[in-house]
């Protein structure tokens, strides 16, 4: 029988792991009968030393649409290797009227931050703070160089509202009982636009740029984040083009889906997670808990390690991020990440197996029925499944290792309306689930083994009525979750980490007969997080809203002992 043993940079297939494994610093508490944005996402566990503070900007004020350049420059007493690196950003929004705009900040036009702002009211000038665990991202800090905000925002009489904003890196020195982890050797962007994103309007839209690499790659990730926009904004929204104007619905169905291609190859996936931002569908639903990610969005971590030995064959390789069903559009932004075969200069390998296809095949199931007076009504239901394995080796300076992935993705949207002259009901329940097994067998029959599972439940109501008076009531409700397990079997103890991150809120809007909001009622809010390792890190957060203001914070629920 095998023994088993962990890969020293498989543990990167499992970013989660490594964000819970040291100390939580201590947690600033939303403050009860504040109105300020408000969220329970944890902040980055830290290290005991001391870091090194690097100011990336300071007070940057965003009222156009021109990126806003600066300079990193690397602190001379931390010189590396670091046991974290962690990204602390602050925004502000005055008072008034303006949009949720999208942030992004890039380092040597590699994404290290992207988000969307909260949108102020005119009694409240929104703050918030987001962080980001970049200590995977090590080697692009090693040198100055040129970064980058790009957060478009319009200012004029109309829209009153000006964004500013502040961000800096910490860098935790290691220690006898915090070493520095191994990280990627190699960080590249896929993009050189401002904040590393570009933007995908269709299918065959394709972001492929050309790398020459090292000779000598044995594990490789692509992070990909893909945020929908204009018509795309509520793609799960999204029905057929044959039925989108009878339904008031945007077209191109409602799947949705991140493709990864080297040299046009098939090469893996990564599932679009349905953000909402703050300006969604009824902005007084995420006033003052934005909904899941909304400030801060977690990239999606693909592995192209069975493709390592290709990509070290000395040739120019095309990798490829497209956005299926894309329809006018998506902004994306990806990160290769290389780790490097340090005891040889050339390695040699092959891909063994590939089945995932060139493309999804989503299936649409339509039950339409229109009434004599008009009055349409029924069910639209989108289903997508994959399941695939790729396969592929490397001949390294420890031998040769296999690398096998094993992933399953289903996918469902299930959508209940009716329209009438009085009434627009669209009642949305869709859930993505994917499953992937990751077997690495080393010299000697070694193997390693990790698993991850992601869950993105939505559930999202939105009832429409116009009384016999000509007023009108809008009501919405939603309820969305971030779930996920991950674990790897190692040399030593097993591992696990699990993260549930929920928001549901609701909110009726009150119309008059000529259409002006006259106000709102039954309005509340709340998040739960839980995240929980096998190494004994917990953190456990639950706050809640009411009319626009936060009425409790519960820390510690589930874990023994509390926050620690």
């Amino acid at each position: 029988m095998p023994h088993v043993s962990r890969s020293p940079w498989l543990k990167a297939a499992l970013p989660l792991l490594a964000s819970l494994s040291l100390a939580m610093p201590g947690l600033a508490q939303p403050t009860v009968g504040s109105s300020n944005t408000a969220t329970a996402d944890p902040p980055v566990s830290r290290p005991h030393t001391t870091p090194c503070a690097v100011q990336l900007f300071s007070n940057f004020q965003f009222a156009d649409f021109s990126p806003k350049p600066f300079t990193y420059t690397p602190a001379a007493s931390c010189p590396g290797p670091w046991a974290k690196v962690v990204l602390e950003a602050d925004f502000s929004c005055t008072a008034g009227r303006q949009f949720d705009r999208t942030a992004q900040i890039a380092i040597g036009h590699v994404n290290v931050y992207f988000g969307t702002t909260s949108e102020p009211s005119s009694a409240v000038s929104p703050t918030w703070h987001v962080e980001r665990d970049l200590t995977d991202y090590s080697p692009l800090f090693r040198a100055a160089q040129a970064g980058d905000v790009n957060l478009g925002n319009l200012v004029n009489s109309t829209f009153t509202g000006i964004l500013s904003g502040s961000a800096r890196l910490l860098f935790y020195p290691p220690s006898h009982s915090e070493p520095a982890p191994r990280t990627a050797d190699v960080v590249l962007p896929m993009a050189s636009a401002p904040g590393g994103a570009v933007l995908l309007q269709t299918t065959a839209d394709v972001l492929a740029p050309t790398f020459s690499l090292p000779a000598n790659v044995e594990g490789a990730f692509l992070d990909v984040i893909t945020q929908s926009q204009s018509s795309d904004e509520f793609w799960f929204t999204c029905v057929p083009d044959d039925v989108a104007n009878e339904l008031f619905s945007c077209g191109g169905t409602a799947f949705r889906e991140a493709e990864v291609t080297i040299d046009g190859q098939p090469a893996g996936l990564a599932p679009v997670y349905p953000w909402i931002f703050t300006g969604g569908i009824d902005p007084l639903l995420w006033r003052p808990i934005p909904g899941v990610q909304t400030l801060n969005f977690l990239p999606y971590r693909v592995d192209l390690t069975p493709f390592a030995g290709v990509l070290s064959n000395g040739q120019p390789h095309q990798v490829g991020l497209s956005v299926f069903n894309s329809n006018h559009y998506f902004q994306v932004t990806g990160s290769l990440l290389l780790y490097l075969d340090h005891g040889a200069s050339h390695v040699t390998g092959a891909v063994t197996q590939n089945t995932l296809g060139s493309g999804p095949h989503p299936s649409v199931q339509e039950n339409l029925a229109t009434a004599t007076d008009g009055t349409i009504t029924g069910t639209v239901n989108t289903k997508a499944q994959r399941d695939f394995a790729i396969s592929g080796y490397v001949n390294t300076s420890h031998g040769r290792v296999d690398t096998t992935i094993l992933q399953q993705v289903g996918f469902s949207n299930d959508q209940r309306f009716v329209n009438s002259a009085t009434q627009f009901v669209q009642n949305i329940t869709q859930k993505t689930d994917l499953l992937s097994v990751t077997t690495q067998t080393g010299q000697h029959g070694a193997v390693t083994i990790a698993q991850k599972t992601f869950s993105y439940p939505l559930t999202l109501d939105i009832n429409f009525t116009v009384n016999a008076d000509g007023s009108a009531a809008q009501t919405t409700t939603s309820d969305q979750k971030f779930q996920s397990q991950q674990a790897q079997v190692g040399h030593g103890f097993p591992f696990l980490g699990v993260v549930s991150n929920e928001v549901a809120s609701s909110d009726t809007l009150l119309f008059d007969a000529s259409g002006n909001l006259t106000g709102f009622q039954n309005r509340n809010g709340s998040q739960s997080y839980f995240a929980q390792s096998t190494n004994g890190d917990c953190y456990s957060r639950s706050i809640a809203s009411a009319s626009g203001v936060l009425t409790s914070v519960t820390d510690g629920k589930g874990c023994f002992g509390g926050n620690h």
